[in-house]
């Protein structure tokens, strides 16, 4: 729980990035998952138009799946440790990351597999119905992608927000094609704190709804 004095904080940073964004072209709900990312980042240009791209489910899908105590399966441990645990704590959600599982990385090294993207598949069934948060590495969200074409899994909703300059852009683009409801960005930029960041904004909206 936060202290009064990092409440008034957080809500002065807000108000900061109302103010210095202006007017911008997302609606009720998703401007607070945006202004979080511009929270957690310092980064202006996610209020740009449409840089933060939402399927039309995204919201509702996601705040629901986390309403029912849904898992959430992050790429990388530095992604879990954005996330608000009181949150997950309140609403029994399991946050799952197999990225240092000695199984994932033995497989990882037989199939020439990166860790995250061999840390996908063997979560199918927690990832069901579940929330995919994806930071930092686009062989991750390629791997679900893979899964959801396959009829393996069908998640609530796929956070597919990757950095980096090899396949960050390209699967992003992958992800805006699937059938499942997704967030993602246009362009290079991303991260794990803008991954958690959206969950962690998404619990607040369902508090607030």
């Amino acid at each position: 729980m936060q202290t009064r004095k990092g409440q008034n904080i957080e809500d002065e940073s807000m108000q900061v990035i109302d103010n210095e964004v202006g007017p911008h072209s997302y609606n009720e709900l998703e401007w607070p998952i945006v202004r979080r990312m511009i929270h957690a980042t310092a980064d202006f240009d996610f209020a740009g138009k449409n840089k933060i791209v939402f399927h039309k489910d995204a919201i509702s899908s996601g705040m629901s799946a986390l309403k029912n105590g849904c898992s959430i399966i992050c790429d990388v441990n530095g992604l879990v440790g954005f996330l608000n645990k009181q949150n997950t704590k309140d609403f029994g959600n399991e946050v799952i990351c197999n990225i240092s599982n000695p199984d994932v990385i033995e497989t990882a090294k037989k199939e020439g597999k990166t860790r995250a993207e061999a840390s996908m598949r063997i979560v199918a069934s927690q990832m069901n119905g579940g929330i995919v948060a994806i930071g930092s590495a686009p062989t991750a969200l390629y791997e679900v992608i893979k899964m959801v074409e396959e009829g393996i899994t069908k998640p609530a909703l796929i956070i597919g927000i990757p950095v980096g300059f090899i396949a960050s852009v390209e699967s992003k683009d992958k992800l805006q094609t699937t059938t499942v409801p997704f967030i993602t960005n246009i362009g290079r930029k991303g991260g794990s704190s803008c991954a958690a960041s959206t969950i962690n904004a998404l619990f607040k909206l369902l508090r607030e709804n």
